[in-house]
């Protein structure tokens, strides 16, 4: 096992370079800034179709409204994520050119999105008017989207690093010549897109998004089987286990699959057939991560209710909420979990252990797959039920996903606190030697006639507090001049973890009367944010950003620093040190 760990230790730096991919990276931070399209739009779905089950329907008129609320945002969903990735990418294109002369991420995101219709939408012709077809506007046509995005971001770049720009005099506002200074890449960008969307429609007699459905559907259907979702999902969990964010290095490759299937599955469902895909983003949020990255819900009960030992016990208190709405930071690196190699087996295996009951029940007992998007905060179990329609089926499913995954945890998880137990009578041996030691020489020097030690002990132990005591104060005061007005910004991947050690540093602030103001944000949200900002604190998970970041940082003139798992957690947890640290990283 030690060896299996080393070899993929070996190979972190070559993930940490993928996940930094700024194509994979954009795909990413796009896709995150869509998804509150996405959750707003499944609570108009959940409120149309839950009561179904129940024999009860809505009058047309409601019905009819709540599903034309649900149309025209998720239905529009590959356009938003046009624009989001092209403004993602941009932001990653600028990294590379001089300060004062940048994409313009607002043009970016017009162009993409005017290329992305181009390529996905046909014209809809009646005696009245001409609309859009949107077949593709919504999650089938995301792939599109992103391949807009990126086209846009190259020939952009292309354009403004080679000063290939219609340039105005000084005299011009700096807005306008802005505008001026768009118009070459932008009407290049519209002409490709125009040129080639006739060319391709000429040469295959239908639009580029559907073609590019056609050439990956395969993939997707493999991805949906026994083996791909194996390795999709064991590949994020051994990621994960070395320390690099599996999802920024997976997601991106299954984002698009992710939403178009559990549309096709709704879809199905109220066609009156059998929402048949597994690949879904409930099913990764709520089965495969049930309690985060590992499936470790049930492993956190097991430290806070089963542990004999004192720190997997403390460990588990501390975990268990986070845990519960699927953080779970705080146990993979304060047990640790990460390159632990006790629950190396589990970790990996109870995800595709937890998709494999997924599709069994999907396959062979007719339950329906997931068609509800639900916020990924939502508790597992919880989400499951919500996520899958309240089916009878999905409560048995639950339960033994339950089961399986303490049964896969439960051995280890005996094997460490064994460990622990073993290496805390060590620790208690080793202080009741010491105090005996301690005994004796008390009575030796008793007997010698010599001053007793505990009262040595005890002025030394004054005099000490003494003298450092108005250093202590000093520190306090110098601590709280350097936070007075400062603000801080945390992020992580997704903006859960980020939250411990913000609110962590608001509340020790609080505290002590520190003017102190904190945010947390997901990796990828923050360049807008930056010049709002004194210092930029990375998650572990986050921590392979740093080299970006910095050339962010720099930009704007502000200060950023990456933390370590444990470290982290301790910042999390101990209002003086987060105050602290934060002060030794403004000093520098």
């Amino acid at each position: 096992m030690e060896q299996l760990i080393a070899i993929i230790e070996k190979g972190q730096p070559f993930f940490n370079a993928i996940a930094r991919n700024k194509y994979l990276k954009a795909i990413r931070d796009g896709f995150i800034s869509v998804i509150p399209i996405i959750i707003f739009s499944s609570i108009f779905c959940l409120v149309a179709s839950v009561p179904n089950i129940w024999g009860f329907y809505w009058p047309d008129d409601i019905n009819n409204a709540l599903w034309k609320c649900y149309n025209y945002s998720m239905g529009i969903l590959a356009i938003a994520c046009a624009a989001t990735t092209a403004k993602h990418f941009a932001d990653a294109q600028n990294r590379d050119l001089p300060k004062n002369n940048q994409i313009n991420f607002i043009s970016c995101m017009c162009a993409a999105i005017i290329g992305f219709l181009l390529l996905s939408s046909d014209t809809i012709a009646t005696d009245a008017a001409s609309g859009f077809n949107t077949t593709y506007l919504g999650s089938k046509g995301l792939l599109t989207a992103f391949i807009a995005a990126f086209v846009t971001g190259i020939i952009y770049k292309f354009f403004i690093k080679r000063n290939i720009t219609v340039k105005m005099p000084e005299q011009v506002p700096p807005n306008i010549s802005q505008t001026f200074k768009d118009i070459i890449p932008f009407s290049v960008c519209i002409t490709v897109f125009w040129v080639f969307d006739i060319v391709f429609r000429a040469a295959f007699g239908f639009c580029f998004a559907q073609g590019v459905i056609q050439v990956f559907q395969p993939l997707f259907t493999a991805a949906d089987g026994y083996i791909g979702l194996a390795v999709i999902y064991g590949a994020m969990s051994l990621f994960w286990f070395v320390g690099v964010h599996g999802p920024s290095i997976v997601e991106p490759a299954i984002a698009a699959a992710l939403v178009a299937n559990m549309t096709d599955n709704l879809a199905a469902f109220q066609a009156g057939q059998h929402a048949s895909a597994v690949l879904t983003q409930g099913a990764q949020y709520f089965v495969v991560c049930m309690g985060g990255t590992g499936a470790t819900l049930v492993l956190v009960f097991m430290f806070c209710f089963l542990a004999k030992s004192q720190e997997m016990r403390a460990v588990g208190k501390a975990a268990i909420v986070p845990v519960c709405f699927a953080v779970n930071e705080p146990l993979l690196f304060a047990a640790p979990i990460v390159l632990n190699p006790v629950f190396f087996v589990p970790f990996v295996f109870a995800p595709i252990a937890n998709i494999w009951i997924l599709k069994i029940f999907i396959d062979f007992l007719g339950m329906n797959g997931f068609m509800y998007t639900l916020p990924w905060t939502v508790p597992g179990p919880i989400g499951t039920i919500m996520g899958l329609g309240f089916q009878p089926l999905a409560f048995v499913m639950l339960a033994l996903i339950l089961v399986v995954d303490f049964v896969l945890y439960y051995p280890f998880f005996r094997a460490y606190d064994a460990q622990k137990c073993a290496e805390e009578a060590e620790i208690s041996q080793e202080e009741l030697a010491a105090k005996n030691a301690e005994k004796a020489a008390k009575l030796n020097d008793a007997f010698q006639g010599k001053a007793d030690a505990k009262s040595v002990a005890a002025g030394a132990a004054a005099e000490a507090v003494r003298a450092d005591a108005p250093a202590a104060v000093a520190t306090e005061t110098t601590t709280a001049s350097d936070l007075n007005g400062k603000r801080v910004l945390v992020l992580c991947q997704g903006g859960g973890t980020s939250g411990l050690l913000a609110n962590a540093l608001a509340k020790a602030a609080k505290e002590r009367g520190i003017n102190l103001e904190t945010a947390a944000e997901a990796y990828g949200n923050h360049v807008d944010m930056l010049p709002d900002f004194d210092l930029v604190v990375l998650a572990p998970q986050a921590a392979s950003y740093l080299a970006d970041l910095q050339k962010d940082c720099e930009r704007v003139g502000n200060k950023c620093v990456a933390c370590r798992g444990k470290q982290y957690i301790e910042l999390s947890q101990n209002g003086d040190k987060s105050l602290a640290f934060v002060a030794e990283q403004l000093s520098k």
